[in-house]
């Protein structure tokens, strides 16, 4: 019997810093704000490490590309610096009405081309791609609508990992 308490103790010991800090990211978690509901799809801002790499990313997404246009609404709210996916998918509310969001976390706003992470809600699983910022016109329009579906535009990266659009045929 005491072996087994000591083995218990042993086992807990090991796994006690992992369960303070799956404890510690489950009360921020429940302290942050969740994710609003919005008439359009969101753009959420993680990393404000760079406001003219901000307002460059806002800048191309506004523009119209052809006949697209981005119907998008922009949060920059720093209580949401820095969290990761899984912290994002938790905030996200049961009853959200978009299937995505497109985020500008530290990636998007240290590269050159500013590759936006795009992170799918309609199973929950968080499926994501990245996208230059002059491809969210059509991922929005085309996702929103859907008139395609997650998988089309996630397939058809480059080899970096990165939507460009599709190839010409």
């Amino acid at each position: 019997m005491k072996e087994s308490v000591r083995s218990l103790l042993q086992n807990f010991s090991t796994l006690r810093p992992h369960l303070e800090r799956t404890a510690l990211a489950n009360r921020l978690e429940k302290q942050m704000k969740q994710i609003p509901k919005t008439k359009d799809a969101l753009v959420l801002r993680t990393d404000f490490s760079d406001q003219a790499a901000w307002e460059t990313i806002r800048g191309i997404i506004r523009e119209p590309v052809g006949d697209f246009r981005a119907y998008v609404e922009f949060l920059d709210d720093s209580e949401y610096r820095d969290i990761t996916k899984d912290q994002l998918l938790g905030l996200v509310p049961k009853d959200y009405n978009h299937s995505f969001l497109v985020v500008v976390d530290r990636t998007s706003i240290s590269q050159r081309d500013f590759p936006l992470l795009i992170v799918g809600l309609y199973d929950g699983s968080g499926r994501e791609f990245r996208a230059v910022p002059s491809q969210i016109q059509s991922i929005e329009n085309n996702l929103s609508i859907a008139n395609m579906d997650f998988e089309e535009f996630a397939g058809s990266v480059d080899e970096d990992g990165v939507f460009r659009g599709f190839p010409e045929s």
